[in-house]
This record gives C-alpha cells, sequence and structure tokens, in this order.
C-alpha cells in the first residue's frame, strides 16, 4: 500500500506551509528552543500543544512532525521506496566508516539487507544460545563482585560491555570479553560515535565541512581506534575462511557471510559495505539494548509487584539461584518479555525516526514534495489514554494474552513499535529479546535487588544522544549464593 492511500480523500490535503507549529526566529528558526539532550522531550511537547502533524524548523531545515500510530505505521512500511534515511545521516556515516544497512537508502539498502537479515535471524540466533550464556555467566560473574564488595554496580557501562561482547560473538564470531578486561575497551570509543553523529545531524550549520574543531580532532582518533579493530575482526574472518574453504558456502555468522560475498568474483559488495555493517553492529549492539535493559531494570525497582512477579517466574524457570542453562527456557519468560515490552512503551530508547521523501508523496492528509524531512514521533501515542487505559502506569499484563480482554493486546504492537515497522523493520529483534531475557533471568535468579539509584536521587533523567537513555544509574545488588 503506498502512503498516497493512507490519505483520506474526503478530506482535503493541506500544505507544510498551512500547518500549525512553533513561531520561531529568522534565519535560526526554531534551533534555540531545543536542548539537544532533551530534544525528543520538547517535541513532545509541541505534539501535545499542535496536535499529530505539525511543522519546526531548523535554520533551512523545516521537518514535518507525525505521531498518528496509522500515519507512523503507513510512512515506515513505505521504506525505501517512498521514504529515505535522511541525506545528512547517510552523509555522516558515511563520513565515520559506518556506511552499512542503517544509514544506506535504495540500491545499496537492497544488496546489503538478505545478507545482514539472514545473519540475525531467530535460527541463528538459536544456535548462538551456548555463546549468549557464557557471556551471560560473565556478567554474573561481575555482578556477583561487586555484589560480595557491597559495591554500586555502573549499571549502563556493564549492560553495553555485555551486549558489545555478545554482538562480536554472534555477528563477527570473536570472542573480546570486554566484560572481563580491565584496561582500555572497545566501548571507550564506541561510546563517542552516536552522540557525534547527533550533534551533526541537528546542528544548524554544517561547520565540519570547512573547518575541524578540537573535538572533531578527538573524535578522529576514536574513529582511527575503531577502524584498525573492524579491520581486525574482518582479517580474523577472511583467515577462517581461507583456512576452512567449505565455509565459503555454509559461513557461520554474518561478517564471514559479508566476507565472503566480498570476495565472490563479480560481487556488488564492496570493502566499505563489509567494514561500515560491522561499525553498525558493533554501534546499535551496544547502545539500544543497553539502555533499554537499563531502563527495564529501573522501572521495576519503582513497581514492586511488578517486579516480584517477574522474579518469581525468573526463579522458577531458572530452578533457583543460577542463570538459564537451555535455550528453550527464554520462551517460558512470558512476563519477563511483557515487562520489556512495556519498559520499551514508556521508555523508548529510540524515541522519534528522522526520514526524507524520496518523491512527492502525500501522508496525513499532508502534502510533502520530494525531499521534505520527515520527523515520526514514537512515544505520543503509546502513553496516550485512547490506546492504553492508565498510559503512565507500567503494567506489563497488556502484552500478555489475557489482555485481549482489556481491548489492548489486540493493537499494543501496533500502537509502540520499538523495532519499527516494514521492510526496515530491526533485523536485530530476535538478538535484542534474548539479551534482555537473558539478563534479567540471571539478574533476579541470582540476586536481590537492594535499589537502583540515580546521582542526585531523583527520579531517572533521559537524555537523548540518537538513543535515549537514563543518565547515571547505579544498580546495588545482594547475591543469593
Amino acid at each position: 500500500m503506498s502512503v498516497e492511500a493512507v490519505a483520506n480523500v474526503e478530506k482535503p490535503v493541506r500544505q507544510i506551509r498551512n500547518l500549525p507549529g512553533p513561531w520561531g526566529l529568522p534565519v535560526i528558526g526554531n534551533a534555540l528552543q531545543f536542548r539537544r539532550e532533551s530534544m525528543h522531550l520538547q517535541l513532545e511537547r509541541w505534539a501535545r500543544e499542535f496536535g499529530e502533524v505539525f511543522q519546526f524548523r531548523v535554520a533551512l531545515s523545516r521537518f514535518v512532525v507525525f505521531s498518528n500510530p496509522d500515519t507512523v505505521a503507513a510512512i515506515l512500511r513505505n521504506r525505501p521506496e517512498v521514504f529515505w534515511r535522511r541525506a545528512r545521516l547517510e552523509e555522516t556515516a558515511r563520513q565515520y566508516g559506518f556506511g552499512g544497512l542503517f544509514s544506506s537508502n535504495g540500491e545499496d539498502w537492497k544488496r546489503q539487507r538478505s545478507m545482514v537479515l539472514n545473519g540475525l535471524d531467530p535460527s541463528h540466533v538459536k544456535a548462538f544460545f551456548p555463546t549468549l550464556l557464557k557471556v551471560t555467566d560473565r556478567l554474573a560473574h561481575r555482578w556477583q563482585i561487586a555484589s560480595q564488595a557491597n559495591a554500586p554496580i555502573d549499571l549502563q557501562s556493564d549492560l553495553m560491555r555485555y551486549t558489545v561482547d555478545v554482538t562480536a560473538g554472534l555477528a563477527f564470531g570473536t570472542d573480546i570479553n570486554t566484560l572481563e578486561s580491565h584496561g582500555e575497551v572497545i566501548q571507550t570509543h564506541l561510546d563517542k560515535i552516536l552522540p557525534a553523529v547527533f550533534r551533526r545531524l541537528f546542528s544548524t550549520f554544517p561547520y565540519w565541512r570547512f573547518i575541524k574543531l578540537p573535538g572533531d580532532r578527538v573524535l578522529e582518533g576514536h574513529l582511527l581506534e575503531l577502524r584498525r579493530a573492524v579491520a581486525d575482526f574482518i582479517a580474523q574472518a577472511r583467515q577462517r575462511l581461507d583456512q576452512n574453504p567449505e565455509r565459503r558456502e555454509h559461513p557461520a555468522n554474518l561478517i564471514e557471510a559479508m566476507v565472503a560475498e566480498r570476495d565472490r568474483k563479480g560481487s556488488a559488495l564492496t570493502d566499505g559495505d563489509v567494514s561500515g555493517n560491522v561499525l553498525t553492529m558493533l554501534l546499535a549492539g551496544e547502545d539500544t539494548t543497553a539502555n533499554t535493559l537499563a531502563w527495564l531494570i529501573w522501572l521495576l525497582s519503582k513497581n514492586p509487584q511488578a517486579l516480584q512477579r517477574a522474579v518469581e517466574e525468573a526463579r522458577r524457570t531458572c530452578a533457583g539461584d543460577r542463570p538459564l542453562q537451555h535455550q528453550t527456557q527464554l520462551a517460558e519468560l512470558e512476563y519477563i518479555e511483557a515487562c520489556a515490552h512495556e519498559a520499551m512503551r514508556l521508555k523508548p530508547v529510540g524515541p522519534f525516526i528522522v526520514l526524507q521523501t524520496a518523491r512527492d508523496t502525500v501522508a496525513g492528509q499532508v502534502a510533502l514534495p520530494a525531499g521534505t524531512l520527515v520527523l515520526l514521533l514514537m512515544r505520543p501515542a503509546a502513553v496516550d489514554e485512547r490506546y492504553f487505559p492508565e498510559p503512565q502506569a507500567f503494567r506489563p499484563e497488556r502484552w500478555l494474552a489475557q489482555g485481549a480482554s482489556t481491548g489492548t493486546f489486540a493493537s499494543a504492537k501496533r500502537i509502540a513499535m520499538p523495532f519499527g515497522a516494514g521492510p526496515r523493520m530491526c533485523p536485530g529483534r530476535y538478538l535484542a529479546l534474548a539479551e534482555i531475557k537473558m539478563v534479567m533471568a540471571m539478574l533476579l535468579a541470582c540476586f536481590d535487588i537492594d535499589n537502583v539509584s540515580t546521582p542526585d536521587g531523583s527520579e531517572a533523567r533521559e537524555k537523548l544522544a540518537l538513543t535515549m537513555s537514563p543518565v547515571g544509574l547505579q544498580l546495588h545488588l545482594r547475591s543469593r549464593q
């Protein structure tokens, strides 16, 4: 279905210039009304003020914002034919060296898609379970040491080590083991990339095209170290393929599949495609799942009844105070998975998506010329009482089958779309849910949560740096062993 079909022909099509929106200054528009790290909150306030479609401007860039879930879903389904990634994102990703599936458009996206999807499909995640268990055991050991020392745990730092170790194992066949490393780890460099990308995407003026600031030079050093690490992953994969030529026909992981395709005579894949997807996997594997886990642990700590039910499920499934031992046990964690979906509804780590129209089209009764910047707000509908009773409450029961009796279960996944929708739905969703359930089962079976605290003892503050994270959470645990 095309986006044009979404438009109700009985209603007149509106022009962008006639849409409501905040008043702005000459030249810079609404730029001064944003603090970059809380930009999503300002956009959500404007959605409450101006409605489900409005416009704003940052210098020469005018954005049309949609938050109606039907319009958002229709736009997402019409990628990549009608809506593309923003041109500035594609440019920035290429400059930074991760011009892979995430940031590419058109034919570049199409030729990489099937290979990346195959490397992350449920069968590969299932076969990966022994390694996932090994990495989870390392995290449990790290937290055992902290609990015995009565030491606070830097929650996001540890979770990011975990997710990078998992991603490297599944996608690259490499055990980098940052969980048991005490020196500099790859996250030291990864952590600098997404904030830098975010700054460039919403900068009023693209100064970097003309001059390099000190921060840009520091970033170049981090990028250099990451490129060295990525080159090493690729070299290791090529060495494995040379030693076992049969693996070129039956690669064991994503990076081997990419290298084998790149080396095939007549291949359309380039060295940049391979390295770009490797770096993209590292960035995506670190940030999104780790932040979702951090938000989930925080929300459970604030909702004792939900926490108790999740604890009971984890300890029943894990048979006491040890992590999961079998892949089939993941399916038994229905309530913990429901908790994850509820956390993603309330705290989506991707609170908005920015796209650009590839051609003239219509969405939400608005005419969008080719090249129009479109911003999709993902949270407003998910916290709207029209779709979810008591929308601000943490109620995982919404996501269980019995939620059908409240009228929410059938529509919940249509309204809250943390992994997106359509052809460009997140290819790592199966791995992300497996990681979330593994960590939560281990945490709740092996430990008691004393508390989850913020630096100033207040509610967890949302900070946006391309993905949305809680600021400075510290976890205090008591071991059950």
